[in-house]
């Protein structure tokens, strides 16, 4: 059996690259992508905490899913929105998006 430390450090290391991704990146399509990373992070910890404290209960099983549910809803929400920021500004660089500044 793989110990909780492993899961631990496998989504610490899996949200500072999505993190990283968020931070560095100009491209809009970039930033969802770490922000997808992230929430997986979030899937693995639930799951590991789920799998070593609860795992006769589907609590663990049930967050997960709706985390998936809300990441697979933003994503197609994010990407709507960048597509119709491309068609308007023909770019996908989030610093050139000044659409919603006053």
């Amino acid at each position: 059996m793989i110990p909780l430390s492993w899961y631990l450090i496998f989504a610490a290391l899996l949200f500072a690259v999505g993190l990283y991704g968020v931070m560095a990146r100009r491209n809009s399509v970039g930033i969802l992508m770490g922000i997808e990373l992230m929430l997986n992070a979030v899937n693995v910890n639930l799951i590991a905490f789920w799998r070593y404290l609860y795992p006769d209960r589907l609590d663990g099983q049930v967050f997960v899913a709706v985390v998936l549910v809300a990441a697979a809803a933003e994503a197609v929400v994010g990407l709507a929105l960048i597509i119709s920021a491309y068609r308007r500004h023909k770019t996908v660089v989030a610093d050139e998006m000044t659409l919603l500044k006053g």
